[in-house]
C-alpha cells in the first residue's frame, strides 16, 4: 500500500533526525514524542474510518466549558449537577435529531399534570427506549422544499 510505504519513509527520516549533532531541544522533544506515539498515529493510516481529531466530542463540550463560571447560581454542587445532566440531556437530544425545545416543552408539561413532579417511568422521555411514532412526532422536521 501507499500509504504504509510513506510511513516507512516517515519513520525513517524521523530516525535520521533524532540521530543528527546539535539536534535543537524543540525538535528533539518532537520527534520523540512522535517515537513514543507511533503505534497510535498509523492507526489512522492503517484505518481511515477513524477520525484524526475529536472535534466533535470537543465542540459539543464547548457550551459547558465556557459557560461553566458564567451560569447564574454555579457556585453550588446542586447547580453544577443540574447544569451538568441538563447538557447531557439537550446532547443526547441533538444527537438523536430531536427537537430540543418541543422536547422540554412537553416533559415539563408532563411534570404538571404529574403534580410537578418528573414520571416513574422515563421511557417516553428517553430517545433509545421511545417507540418509532414517539420519535418522529419529537424528531427535527426539514421545512418542506
Amino acid at each position: 500500500m501507499k500509504s504504509l510505504r510513506l510511513n516507512e519513509r516517515i519513520a525513517s527520516q524521523r530516525d535520521k533526525e533524532l540521530v543528527r549533532l546539535r539536534l535543537a531541544e524543540k525538535a528533539e522533544k518532537v520527534l520523540e514524542s512522535l517515537v513514543n506515539h507511533w503505534e497510535g498515529l498509523c492507526r489512522f493510516i492503517q484505518n481511515p474510518d477513524i477520525p484524526m481529531d475529536n472535534n466533535i466530542a470537543e465542540q459539543t463540550l464547548r457550551g459547558p466549558v465556557v459557560g461553566r463560571k458564567n451560569y447564574y447560581g454555579s457556585g453550588s454542587d446542586w447547580s453544577m449537577e443540574l447544569a451538568a445532566w441538563f447538557f447531557t440531556v439537550l446532547a443526547s437530544l441533538k444527537i438523536w435529531r430531536i427537537n430540543q425545545k418541543l422536547w422540554l416543552k412537553c416533559y415539563l408539561e408532563a411534570c404538571i399534570v404529574n403534580e410537578r413532579k418528573p414520571s416513574e417511568d422515563l421511557s417516553q422521555w428517553l430517545p433509545w427506549q421511545m417507540d418509532e411514532s414517539r420519535l418522529k412526532e419529537l424528531r427535527i422536521h426539514d421545512p418542506p422544499g
